[in-house]
């Protein structure tokens, strides 16, 4: 069976045969990466079913990122631990698809964040990187730049434009240059890894952190630039009230701030050439028709730039 041709009729299938009993009702959710449904159970219970993109994860990463989240819910922070299946396991597969199923969460994007938000978010997140210290991951890939800057970089040769390839190859250059440098004294631990306010909800008793399918090792640094984006002013403020929440379980290292920006561009880089790598998917295309063009490449360069400048 083709990824791209995952139908409900398929997916409802394969929960029956999981030992699921499924009404029909089925909703498909918003995701590029994987496929994700929720669907209704006999009882009115409500499930989110994750069928995973081929050859991305393994077995072994997707076990392992289900272990994380057993944890961090073992240890009072509430997120979605993977459902146990009949198989004994968190993974069952249809036609070398895995997928899992999840408990649907009652939640709602945090669309004003105050400071008493930041402060409670920053206490979270301390919370699971003190559980993300305690070993790493054995199966899941580390962020650096051999294995996110370089191979995103040489892919990208056949996709930007001629005229701006070698400038851009140059700012690249030098960015994954300076983030391998500060890399090199880094504190790696499992870390979310994607860590942005639409992976958070508010369910207005407790936050909950979701979707941790690009959770990985890596700097604490990945996690707190991205929940702390903004202009400049409103970073600052951010960062600020997140800090005062997380060192009050968890010291923060103040040299890991050089980190920000760097990562900042390696995202940048990361981002593109998964396009890229997902250009063959029907979706993709129409999700980002300005891919590849002029533009799209002279707009991510002055992005690169600005970082580059600033380091």
């Amino acid at each position: 069976m083709n990824f791209y041709d995952l139908t409900p009729e398929i997916v409802l299938a394969s929960l029956e045969a999981g030992g699921f009993e499924p009404t029909g009702a089925i909703l498909q959710l918003n995701s590029y990466e994987n496929r994700v449904f929720e669907i209704e159970l006999e009882g009115h219970q409500k499930v989110i079913a994750k069928f995973y993109r081929p050859q991305r994860w393994s077995r072994d990463t997707i076990l392992e990122e289900h272990e994380f989240l057993r944890e961090i819910e073992a240890a009072g922070i509430h997120t979605a631990p993977a459902i146990i299946l009949p198989n004994d396991s968190t993974v069952m597969e249809t036609d070398e698809i895995y997928w899992s199923i999840f408990p649907k969460i009652q939640g709602r994007l945090m669309q004003e964040v105050l400071p008493r938000d930041l402060e409670r978010i920053g206490r979270s997140l301390a919370h699971i990187h003190n559980i993300g210290a305690q070993k790493p991951a054995k199966h899941r890939v580390r962020l650096d730049v051999p294995s996110y800057g370089e191979p995103s970089l040489d892919l990208l040769k056949k996709w930007v434009v001629p005229e701006l390839w070698s400038r851009y190859a140059d700012t690249a250059n030098t960015l994954l240059d300076r983030l391998d440098d500060l890399l090199e004294d880094a504190n790696y631990i499992r870390i979310h890894g994607d860590c942005h306010r639409g992976n958070l909800l508010d369910s207005g008793k407790e936050l909950f952190f979701v979707d941790f399918d690009d959770f990985c090792n890596g700097p604490v640094a990945q996690d707190l630039w991205m929940l702390t984006a903004g202009d400049p002013e409103e970073h600052e403020k951010n960062l600020d009230a997140i800090l005062k929440g997380y060192e009050e379980l968890r010291e923060f290292d103040s040299q890991e701030l050089e980190l920000f920006e760097p990562l900042r561009g390696l995202r940048l880089l990361h981002y593109s050439a998964w396009i890229a790598r997902r250009w063959e998917d029907p979706s993709f295309p129409k999700l980002f028709p300005e891919f590849g063009t002029y533009n799209y490449w002279s707009e991510e360069l002055e992005a690169l730039d600005k970082i580059v400048w600033a380091l």
